[in-house]
């Protein structure tokens, strides 16, 4: 019923863009499931984008060359130039408008440019850009407050950062001070940062240089999909334990994992694994670190943090990207018994809870609770999983469909039964995505996973684009 209540829908009632989306999408309607001869169109959007008299794609990417890093890497073949968004939306110099479907890396939360956050940035920024923490500012304060109100437990105390790496550095310094012990543990297929601590917690060679890095060890992944022992968290668990009792002195500092593995390839870990985890650490005196960098404020749908899917309350959480809707911001929330540590020294950081990023992640919390944006992940997410369900139906090179809420993954595969990461065309229906007005993430150690978490505004009209443009662009393979 509810297959074919989208398909009368869509008939009767089709979503037609006017003004500059009429001009951006000149593609023809296609009923949700009526077939796929006919491109879908983009939801109507009622929003014209400034003229832009900038620089053109061409010019940006030669001076991108000459003057940074050549470590940057790019999408597309030929790279979008985007100069505007808004909302789930971007638009190109041209003036097309896409669909966003991986929010700037998990990173835009409410939406771009959002009304009320860009309004209370610029208010901030008209008086008073910077002061570091030697001055009293009530911003800090303010948001300290709020960001607590929203963590289990007695995870009370707060640290400002500047980024997600920051954040992971900082919580393995405090690991490591609080229990005294040395050696870490997370998991393979890990993503926690490109700094040079960071590095050594990450455990995916694609983002791994060959440096020393650190005391850190990196137990059997709890992939429902592609792990050896599927869902069965249990002998993920005594993998974990083997390895302290074989692979370190037996005391270990901390455990750190995602709930939901972000550039792994949005993995989900065995339902209940991280409670088992976390009784086998603490027992061998560590403490819990759970990073919610990519997984946290609502946007799995059911909860507002990752670790709560699991059952869990961890010593430590580590948070930074969608905090700040676009601005440069982390954080770091554990107890006072393990914050008490750092008073040892001095830890300072001068950028961190700056008035204007405060300001800003504290108009961020209100607009996620405004918006009511966790029941509407869960509300919108259970509608595009089920759309994305009847795809892999459909289409044989759909390996998995998982996640919840807006953070979700579908790995692409050449055979179903081997699991063969379809690399190739995983590639070629990014770019006939473009094609078709979506921007979507890509990743997993094969680089044949679609990152699907856009900004959190994305409606159910969005998930069924997306849906259809994916069916449109599989059919034409």
């Amino acid at each position: 019923m509810a297959l074919w209540s989208r398909i009368i829908k869509r008939v009767l009632h089709p979503a037609v863009p006017t003004g500059a989306a009429a001009l951006c999408s000149p593609y023809s309607t296609t009923p949700s499931g009526l077939g796929i001869d006919s491109p879908p169109r983009i939801p109507s959007f009622d929003y014209q984008p400034r003229p832009y008299k900038g620089p053109s794609a061409d010019e940006v990417l030669e001076k991108r060359k000459q003057f940074l890093g050549p470590s940057l890497f790019y999408y597309y073949q030929k790279p979008v130039n985007i100069v505007e968004g808004k909302m789930q939306y971007l638009f190109d110099e041209s003036g097309r408008r896409y669909l966003d479907c991986f929010a700037g890396i998990v990173t835009v939360s409410c939406g771009h440019c959002h009304p009320e956050i860009s309004d209370a940035i610029m208010e901030q920024s008209k008086i008073l850009q910077h002061a570091t923490t030697i001055y009293l500012h009530h911003a800090i304060g303010d948001f300290a407050e709020a960001l607590a109100s929203k963590m289990p437990g007695n995870l009370k105390v707060v640290y400002f950062v500047n980024s997600g790496s920051e954040a992971n550095e900082l919580a393995m310094l405090m690991a490591r001070l609080y229990t005294g012990n040395l050696e870490m543990i997370s998991l393979r297929n890990a993503y926690h940062g490109g700094s040079s601590g960071t590095l050594g917690l990450t455990a995916l060679n694609t983002w791994k240089y060959s440096i020393p890095q650190g005391e850190v060890h990196h137990v059997m992944n709890p992939d429902p999909y592609r792990g050896p022992f599927g869902s069965d968290a249990s002998k993920y668990a005594k993998d974990l334990q083997d390895h302290i009792d074989y692979g370190t002195c037996g005391r270990v500092a901390g455990f750190i994992a995602e709930t939901f593995q972000g550039a792994g390839g949005a993995v989900e870990l065995a339902p209940g694994y991280l409670k088992l985890a976390y009784d086998i650490v603490r027992k061998a005196g560590g403490v819990c670190i759970a990073d919610e960098v990519q997984s946290g404020f609502g946007r799995t749908g059911g909860c507002y943090w990752g670790f709560e899917t699991q059952g869990v309350i961890p010593d430590i959480v580590t948070m930074a990207k969608g905090i700040g809707n676009g601005l440069p911001l982390g954080a770091v929330v554990t107890t006072p018994e393990i914050a008490s540590v750092l008073a040892q020294k001095i830890q300072f950081n001068t950028f961190g809870g700056n008035p204007v990023c405060s300001a800003g992640g504290l108009a961020v919390l209100r607009v996620i609770d405004k918006e009511k944006r966790q029941a509407h992940c869960a509300d919108v997410g259970s509608h595009l999983i089920s759309r994305l369900k009847e795809l892999q139906q459909k289409h044989e090179i759909i390996g998995d469909v998982r996640g919840k809420g807006l953070m979700l993954g579908l790995e692409l595969v050449t055979d179903q039964k081997e699991k063969t990461p379809a690399k190739a065309e995983t590639a070629h229906l990014l770019e006939k995505l473009r094609e078709l007005g979506i921007l979507i993430g890509k990743g997993g150690l094969h680089g044949n996973v679609f990152r699907i978490k856009p900004p959190m505004c994305f409606s159910r009209d969005d998930a069924d684009f997306l849906a259809d443009a994916l069916d449109y662009s599989m059919s034409k393979l």
